[in-house]
């Protein structure tokens, strides 16, 4: 929900990273951009299940990923 929200608001991923214990919106809000992003409509309950699992295992590699790191990369991979 952090990563996406950001995107939404058009700011720079490549400098965030998951806080595992900050709240941040409501679950309202959390829900609607998870059907916004999901890519099926009127998606079920496993289907958003799966979207996140999916989503949050990608995120985490990206974030341990030597090749995303903004300080290892700088300019040359700018928003990979």
């Amino acid at each position: 929900f952090q990563y996406l929200r950001r995107y939404d608001h058009q700011q720079n991923l490549d400098t965030f990273s998951y806080k595992k214990h900050s709240v941040e919106g409501s679950p309202a809000e959390c829900l609607q951009q998870l059907l916004l992003h999901c890519g099926i409509t009127d998606p079920s309950w496993s289907e958003l299940r799966n979207f996140t699992w999916f989503l949050n295992i990608q995120l985490k590699d990206c974030e341990s990923s030597v090749f995303c790191d903004p300080e290892f990369v700088q300019d040359t991979l700018q928003g990979f």
